[in-house]
């Protein structure tokens, strides 16, 4: 069960670009890195820290998914491909 401020978070952290979304994300893990927070919180930053890890993971699969519908013809043929040669 979602409360109104649960909802209000989600709708704010749907707002955040990617770029700001791992920025928060990576002070986050600076602020916990270094030890000097409360336990109190460094739970809450936890628990914020992995909404916005969820949230980036969600952004870079839809983006892949995306990439991978414009690379690929309607037969499931990638375009534009090109043989790799590593010589």
């Amino acid at each position: 069960m979602t409360g109104p401020q649960d909802q209000s978070s989600a709708a704010a952290l749907d707002g955040l670009s990617f770029e700001d979304a791992l920025r928060e994300l990576e002070m986050i893990v600076q602020k916990l890195e270094r030890g000097d927070v409360p336990l109190d919180d460094s739970i809450a930053l936890y628990a914020r820290g992995e909404v916005l890890r969820a949230q980036c993971q969600k952004r870079l699969a839809d983006a892949e998914a995306r990439i991978e519908k414009l690379t690929v013809d309607a037969a499931g043929t990638p375009v534009g491909a090109q043989n790799f040669s590593a010589g």
